[in-house]
């Protein structure tokens, strides 16, 4: 090893940020597909999303939904996208 290996990182992390509520990527990845929507709902219904609105339950977003079958986690991701939005999701703090 050289010794610029032992030196400090080029990119000083930062201190963790605490954000309420799971990625939708995760809970989606937990599922297989294609999945009915009152299946989801009683597999992952009471996980907590994160949105740019801060923590939502996935249930109460399903019901908002009116599509009841889907292919794809992408396809049922979009949906869910529709109805919480995007964009940058509050930290527990704020």
């Amino acid at each position: 090893m050289s010794d610029e290996d032992e030196e400090e990182p080029a990119v000083e992390l930062g201190d963790r940020t605490p954000v309420e509520g799971a990625p939708l990527a995760r809970v989606t990845s937990r599922l297989t597909w294609p999945k009915e929507k009152s299946e989801i709902d009683r597999l992952e219904g009471d996980s907590i999303i994160r949105t740019p609105e801060g923590p939502q339950e996935l249930s109460s977003v399903i019901e908002a939904i009116d599509e009841t079958y889907f292919q794809r986690h992408q396809e049922f991701e979009k949906h869910v996208r529709a109805v919480i939005g995007t964009g940058p999701v509050p930290t527990a703090d704020e």
